[in-house]
């Protein structure tokens, strides 16, 4: 009995000397629950939307101060006319618009009825519906403060769908799609890849070869880009053809971005590969430090409007939060480069960071 204890003590000893083993014991369930507590909801906060008031009335400004004064919603523009709407839908910048009809005032004293619309970007159709309650919610509930018992009002209330009027969930799920699979084979399957030939001792073949440290990268990720490219053509044909995904926007364009974030996903995993030391801290950092950031926080699955400030913040610097913006706007709202430009920066900027940090460890390694 004594040697067994004994034998407990010796383990529970290596455990709590070993930095990655309590990261893994301690620190994933802490970031789990963080992530899955704030992250994954279906509530909405500060949305920004758009008003386009026709009639600028008493009872106009009185319902758009109701609907701005809730914690849901937040003004981002005010419109002068209907052509205002669609450069603030492409633009990223509003959810929603609320649009009244001229004489919105007189017609509800005169004729007991008027119309509001309510036009909703719907790439994302959860967050569409969400929005479309709560804002004919706090409508009714002005209506129903102002209502006069010998009058009974009535507001119309005439949702608009943009870019997803059927409101099908696999508009929303096939950008997401293609970043999880590029994430995966670029990214994951490259720091697999290296790593193993470190943990099998091949890198030595790799040490005397005449390759310089570039080439050596460079012939390593090569088939990766080509799978990568591969996936992403599979993808959009299946979205397109079978589930009736379209592609509005330049499909030329849209491949060029793909390439953009494979290099910049492929720097990465190269990065963790100089890191990892054997397969399975390689796969665990992937998974810890790519897969579940990339579900939870880039906009794939829950809106990042939703989350607390920090989780926005930390959403900044994941490439796939803005990878998907770029698919989303040039596949469901055929918008251009003009609109997705600072979105084709920022990842640029990561590929460039990441690749230089690679080829920098990658030679410390080498050396």
């Amino acid at each position: 009995m004594r040697r067994f204890v004994g034998f407990v003590q010796k383990e529970l000893y290596h455990i709590f000397r070993d930095p990655r083993t309590l990261l893994i014991l301690f620190g994933m369930p802490l970031v789990q629950i963080l992530l899955f507590g704030y992250a994954v909801t279906n509530e909405i906060r500060e949305v920004r939307i758009a008003v386009l008031d026709q009639s600028k009335d008493l009872v106009t400004q009185r319902i758009t101060e109701r609907v701005l004064s809730s914690e849901f919603f937040a003004l981002e523009q005010t419109l002068s006319d209907e052509a205002g709407i669609e450069p603030a839908f492409r633009s990223n910048r509003i959810k929603a618009v609320l649009h009244y009809e001229a004489e919105f005032a007189e017609k509800l004293r005169r004729d007991g009825s008027a119309s509001i619309q309510i036009l909703l970007d719907a790439t994302d159709p959860n967050t569409a519906q969400s929005v479309l309650s709560y804002l004919t919610g706090l409508i009714q509930q002005d209506l129903a403060e102002q209502r006069i018992a010998s009058v009974p009002l009535s507001i119309r209330i005439e949702p608009r769908m943009r870019y997803n009027p059927e409101l099908k969930g696999v508009f929303l799920f096939v950008p997401g799609l293609i970043t999880i699979i590029l994430m995966l084979v670029s990214a994951m399957m490259t720091s697999i890849s290296i790593t193993r030939e470190k943990e099998l001792g091949t890198m030595e073949v790799l040490l005397v070869s005449p390759m310089r440290p570039f080439q050596i990268i460079l012939a390593k990720v090569t088939p990766y880009v080509l799978l990568s490219l591969i996936n992403a053509s599979g993808i959009l044909l299946i979205g397109r053809n079978v589930f009736g995904v379209p592609i509005q926007g330049s499909l030329l364009l849209l491949m060029a971005e793909c390439v953009l974030f494979i290099i910049a996903t492929l720097s990465l995993g190269i990065l963790i590969s100089t890191v990892a030391q054997t397969q399975q801290v390689a796969l665990m950092l992937s998974l810890m430090g790519l897969m579940l950031p990339t579900i939870l926080l880039s906009g794939f699955m829950f809106p990042i409007d939703n989350m607390p400030i920090p989780l926005q913040v930390i959403s900044n610097i994941i490439p796939a939060r803005w990878f998907i913006v770029i698919v989303k706007g040039i596949m469901l709202k055929g918008v251009g480069l003009e609109a997705v430009w600072k979105e084709t920066l920022v990842l640029a900027g990561f590929a460039a960071v990441f690749i230089s940090l690679s080829i920098r460890r990658f030679k410390v390694r080498l050396q």
